[in-house]
C-alpha cells in the first residue's frame, strides 16, 4: 500500500509524484474572509439598532446628551415595586419549571424513549396556542382557590410559556451525556433516586439547568401579554404603559432590560465553563 506523507501545501508519495490537494483546501481561505464578512454584517445588524436607540435615551430636550432619561427612569412610580414583582414572579417560576422538568425530562429519557417524540410536541404546544385560551384554562384550574386574584397565579401561568425553551435545553443537556451509564453506576455504589438525582444527574446537567433558568428568567421579564390580560401590573406592563408618555425613558428601560439579559447569559458562560470536566457519580 502506498504511503502518502505531508509537505507544505502539497503532498508527495514515496515515488515523489506531487499529490494536490482538493478543491477544499484551495477554498478554505475564501471561507475564512466570509465569517468575518458574516460577523461584521451580524454585528452592525446587531448594534447600529441598539447604538441608535441609547443615543436617543442620552439625548436631552435641549439637544445635549445627559442622563436625565436614567435618572426618571429610578424616580418614575411603579417602577421598584413592578421590577420586585417580576424578579419574584422570575424566581418562583424558575424554581417550579426545574422542579418539574429536570425529573420529566431524566425519566423520559431513561424509561420512555419512545415517548420523546410526543413529550416533545406536548411542550411545544404552548407557542401555537392564544395566550387567551391559556389565561381560561389557568384560571379555571385553579377556579376557587387563594390563588385566584393573586400575582403568584402568573407563575404557574409562565411556567407553561416556558415549557418548550426549558425542555430543548434540558433535553441537549441530556443528550451530550450518556446519562443511562451514570445512572446505573450511581446505583451500583447505592445511590437511591433522589441522591441520584441530586448528586449524578443535576451536576452533569449544570449547563443545560442553566440555560433554561436563564431562557426563563428572561422570558418572565419580558412576557407582557398575558399579565395584562389577567390585569396584573408587572415590569413588562409598566414599561408599555410609560412608553405612552415618555419614549425617552422607556427606551432607556428596554436598554437596561436588554443589558441585564446580557449580564445573565455572560454568568451562565462563566459558570457553564467546565465542559471538560468528567462525569460526576455519587453514591449515599
Amino acid at each position: 500500500m502506498t504511503a502518502v506523507t505531508a509537505l507544505g501545501a502539497e503532498m508527495v508519495d514515496p515515488a515523489g509524484a506531487p499529490v494536490r490537494s482538493g478543491s477544499r483546501e484551495r477554498r478554505r481561505p475564501f471561507a475564512g474572509a466570509w465569517r468575518w464578512v458574516v460577523f461584521l454584517f451580524g454585528s452592525v445588524f446587531f448594534l447600529l439598532p441598539l447604538g441608535a436607540a441609547a443615543e436617543f435615551s442620552f439625548r436631552g430636550r435641549n439637544g445635549h446628551y445627559s442622563f436625565e432619561a436614567y435618572r426618571e427612569l429610578i424616580r418614575e412610580p411603579g417602577f421598584g415595586s413592578t421590577l420586585g414583582l417580576s424578579v419574584n414572579l422570575g424566581i418562583m417560576t424558575v424554581l417550579l419549571t426545574l422542579a418539574l422538568m429536570v425529573p420529566t425530562v431524566t425519566f423520559v429519557h431513561l424509561r420512555l424513549p419512545r415517548w420523546q417524540r410526543v413529550i416533545e410536541t406536548m411542550t411545544v404546544l404552548p407557542l401555537v396556542i392564544p395566550p387567551v385560551v391559556l389565561v381560561v384554562g389557568v384560571l379555571g384550574a385553579f377556579s376557587g382557590t387563594v390563588l385566584v386574584g393573586s400575582p403568584s397565579i402568573l407563575g404557574f401561568e409562565y411556567v407553561i410559556l416556558a415549557l418548550p425553551f426549558a425542555y430543548r435545553s434540558l433535553d441537549a443537556g441530556l443528550r451530550a451525556v450518556d446519562m443511562k451509564t451514570l445512572v446505573e453506576a450511581s446505583r451500583s455504589l447505592g445511590g437511591g433516586p433522589v441522591a441520584t438525582l441530586w448528586r449524578v444527574i443535576i451536576p452533569n446537567l449544570r449547563t443545560a439547568v442553566l440555560n433554561a433558568a436563564v431562557l426563563t428568567l428572561a422570558l418572565v421579564l419580558g412576557e407582557q401579554v398575558v399579565s395584562s390580560l389577567m390585569l396584573f401590573n408587572t415590569f413588562p406592563v409598566w414599561v408599555v404603559q410609560v412608553s405612552q408618555t415618555q419614549a425617552a425613558v422607556s427606551v432607556a428601560v428596554s436598554l437596561v432590560s436588554l443589558l441585564l439579559a446580557w449580564g445573565l447569559l455572560l454568568l451562565l458562560t462563566l459558570l457553564g465553563r467546565r465542559r471538560g470536566a468528567p462525569p460526576v457519580v455519587g453514591g449515599r
